[in-house]
């Protein structure tokens, strides 16, 4: 893949940016190096290594998930400055 003007405007509406032309020279030298390195890494034999989506073996670590009583909402409402029957009231806060 070559990286040319059309793609450096590309990246730069993208991005919200608007670069000189010393740094969209600059910008097509570092990612065209970076599709260098990928198209060597392409070259590495892989046979037999496991697929992973992440470096460490470790599993799941959160707790079960276990139901359990919460706090009555009479308790809870009774403490707020404005209330009705099942909440508490509070200022709107977006249009």
């Amino acid at each position: 893949m070559q990286i040319d003007d059309k793609l450096i405007s590309y990246l730069e509406d993208l991005s919200c940016l608007t670069l000189s032309d010393s740094e969209k020279n600059r910008l097509r030298g570092d990612l065209q190096k970076i599709l260098n390195y990928m198209t060597r890494l392409e070259e590495l034999d892989t046979a037999g290594i496991t697929e992973r989506s992440h470096p460490f073996d470790s599993v799941n670590a959160f707790r079960d998930d276990k139901v359990r009583s919460s706090f009555l909402r009479e308790l809870i409402l009774k403490n707020a400055p404005v209330k009705n029957d099942e909440m508490i009231v509070a200022p709107k806060t977006v249009e």
